[in-house]
């Protein structure tokens, strides 16, 4: 089977698993991986491997630039203390104890390779739990929370794993060398990203060709990610920091048509990017069993046994010292921000999904030492790692569902009472925009007159409740283009303003926003 034909049926395949994953009401990720389980072992598929640098210059970068454009700055900077605990303080936990675990295990492995382990298995998804949690319903902070661990998780562990290998090639490690290391590639990351996602949206904002326009932001995430990698940053924080501006800016930035067209451009896009990955991960059994030359002893199947426990017990047992901790230690932090409940420091702590991030650092794992040694226990990284994706992207991702549910956590509402809110103040800059239009042309007093009515009673139909406070899209013919126009862009800018402010989410923004691109898409049919 050609490699062109390959890529055809996993697509294909990605299709109909998609499909099957909303009938069963299996998470389409976990259904993915356990197809391409059930795939690699048919013996007429070829044997594949994935390459490394498919996934960090092909995968990651967009996945990791979408997930960072639909987060909100706002929700991002509020939950800060609790983001850094995870992707620093866990990523660096989580290191240190598989280290010592695999160490006290398997000592001829060495500490530099057990380290490197503990770096490649210590981040999170950025796709698996968030598409769950999303899915099932939890309060809107602590869907931040996972999301903004796992954008800022992958670089914490990729420059921890950096410095692991080269500790290995060499057989040096600095710790001066290391910290100095650290903060270079974090602080030349963000910086690179900055200047990216800023120039992005100023050709963008200067542009009017909507395909041309998409594809400039499909190349946005490799315009930040290469540049950073060339100079040793951190590619990632790069590809995250670019996201969070072109998408904070986007509103201002982008035209109706523009951010309509771009988001079916971006959903498929991103969706075949994670299905074909997720099956890519699950396809990989057979190459890396092979790997260890013969069945899989009893003694491999026990390190990989207590690296899993020990992933998933570190998660676990830090939520609750770092939710509580700085609480006890900052009486005013527990005045402004209340401790959550202990149900869902359970929830989060069970969040802690591996995926494709993982695997594609295993493979990157050299072959070789600086003095032509073997890396030290490569191939038993590698069936470790898979190991601990496959035992926590499925384990925990089917078990999730029912940990929520017995939890009692819900959606708390927020984003629909901030999208009411939103509503409200955009049919407020209507009808003052409206007043403002009967000086402005007063030849057209009887359109200005009905939509002064239309807007009037959609503000009396508008109540802070989900259920009663949804107002249906107008199909009202606007003759009046300049009007109608003028109308949109008050409420356009009312609505920016709120989430500017910080009274309103991005998330709230987006739906009225959408809203009015359609209305300024049908004045134009």
């Amino acid at each position: 089977m050609t490699d062109i034909a390959l890529v055809v049926v996993l697509l294909f395949v990605v299709a109909l698993l998609a499909v099957a994953s909303r009938r069963v009401g299996i998470p389409y990720p976990i259904l993915m991986v356990v197809a391409g389980l059930g795939l690699g072992l048919i013996p007429i598929l070829p044997r594949l491997e994935l390459e490394p640098d498919l996934v960090f210059l092909f995968f990651l970068p967009p996945i990791l630039f979408s997930a960072a454009f639909f987060t909100s700055i706002r929700e991002f900077r509020r939950n800060i203390r609790p983001i850094s605990l995870l992707a620093i303080g866990l990523v660096l936990a989580t290191i240190g104890a598989v280290a010592l675990v695999v160490h006290g295990v398997e000592p001829e492995l060495g500490w530099a390779a057990a380290f490197a382990l503990g770096a490649i298995v210590s981040p999170t998804d950025a796709i698996a739990a968030t598409a769950i949690a999303q899915r099932l319903g939890m309060p809107r902070r602590l869907v931040t929370i996972i999301e903004g661990e796992s954008l800022v998780n992958d670089a914490t562990a990729l420059v921890a794993y950096r410095l692991a290998v080269v500790a290995v090639v060499s057989g040096a490690f600095a710790l001066d060398r290391a910290i100095l290391s650290f903060f270079y590639v974090a602080l030349a990351g963000i910086a690179v990203g900055v200047v990216v996602g800023f120039a992005v949206s100023y050709v963008i904002g200067r542009l009017h060709d909507p395909p041309v326009e998409v594809t400039i932001s499909l190349l946005a995430p490799f315009a930040a990610y290469l540049p950073a990698e060339l100079i040793g940053a951190s590619g990632v924080l790069a590809t995250v920091t670019a996201g969070l501006i072109v998408g904070w800016r986007a509103p201002r930035t982008l035209g109706s048509d523009t951010r309509v067209l771009g988001s079916a451009v971006w959903q498929m896009v991103i969706f075949l990017l994670n299905g074909v990955a997720f099956i890519l991960i699950g396809l990989q059994l057979p190459s890396i069993v092979e790997r260890l030359a013969g069945p899989v002893e009893q003694e491999v199947l026990g390190i990989t046994a207590a690296v899993i426990v020990t992933v998933i017990a570190v998660r676990l047992i830090w939520v609750f010292p770092a939710t509580y901790l700085p609480r006890l230690l900052m009486p005013g932090l527990a005045k402004r921000d209340p401790s959550p409940p202990v149900r869902a420091i359970v929830v989060l702590g069970w969040t802690g999904m591996r995926g494709v991030l993982s695997l594609g650092a295993a493979l990157a794992l050299p072959r070789a030492t600086n003095a032509s040694a073997p890396f030290p226990g490569r191939d038993l990284i590698l069936f470790v790692t898979f190991a601990v994706i496959v035992a926590t992207l499925v384990g925990q991702g089917l078990t999730l569902p029912w940990v929520i549910r017995h939890s009692g956590i819900g959606d708390d509402g927020s984003v629909n009472h901030e999208e009411l809110h939103a509503r409200q103040a955009a049919n407020d800059a209507a009808l003052d925009r409206l007043v403002a239009l009967t000086t402005e042309v007063p030849g057209h007093l009887e359109l200005i007159d009905n939509l002064r009515g239309r807007y009037d009673h959609q503000t009396e139909h508008l109540v802070h409740d989900h259920e009663e406070g949804q107002v249906e899209p107008t199909q009202e013919a606007i003759d009046h283009e300049k009007i109608r126009r003028a109308v949109i862009d008050a409420q356009r800018i009312a609505v920016i303003d709120l989430r500017d402010r910080g009274v309103i989410g991005d998330e709230a923004l987006r739906r009225v926003e959408r809203d009015l691109d359609l209305e300024e898409l049908r004045m134009e049919a």
